[in-house]
């Protein structure tokens, strides 16, 4: 028995979050619709869960069709059972992270981001797990006294901070 590492691309227009985890149940998709939308009405969203036993069926859920249609292709490309992910319009990942993490099948959150995004998957004869998430860029440097102010600013703009 053998394993192949893998390293699959999560397409998503740059403008658009995603949050990636791993789930345990067939009830996964409603409860992640409902922590969703009980953090933040109005929010767009699409996810899609790939079931590990049984039918083994992408199941999936959403208010926006084309996030629905995106994390439905994007979970396919996974292949990991148990594997989720989320797309949304009109929040951050900050906004739904602790509502999703609190939903009872929720085993993982990988990632949380808005950056280009790939997923490091093993595959085995049994099936696929992921490794890991590859989460935007590895650092260019340090930040300076400039950085930080514009960083302080960027919170306060978006309202996190006062």
């Amino acid at each position: 028995m053998g394993v192949e590492i893998k390293v699959i691309p999560i397409e998503k227009p740059e403008d658009i979050n995603c949050i990636l985890g791993q789930s345990h149940f067939i009830k996964t998709v409603e409860d992640l619709s409902e922590a969703i939308v009980g953090s933040v009405p109005g929010v767009k969203f699409g996810l899609a869960f790939n079931e590990a036993s049984g039918v083994a069926l992408v199941r999936f859920a959403g208010n926006d069709p084309e996030l629905v249609e995106l994390a439905k292709k994007n979970a396919y490309e996974v292949g990991a059972g148990h594997f989720f992910i989320i797309f949304i319009k009109g929040a951050f990942p900050i906004n739904v992270l602790n509502a999703i993490k609190n939903v009872q099948e929720v085993c993982n959150i990988y990632a949380a981001s808005a950056n280009p995004m790939q997923v490091i998957v093993a595959e085995t004869d049994l099936g696929r797990a992921v490794l890991g998430v590859v989460d935007g860029v590895k650092p260019k440097g340090f930040e300076s006294e400039e950085h930080v102010k514009e960083r302080k600013e960027l919170l306060r703009k978006f309202g996190y901070k006062f």
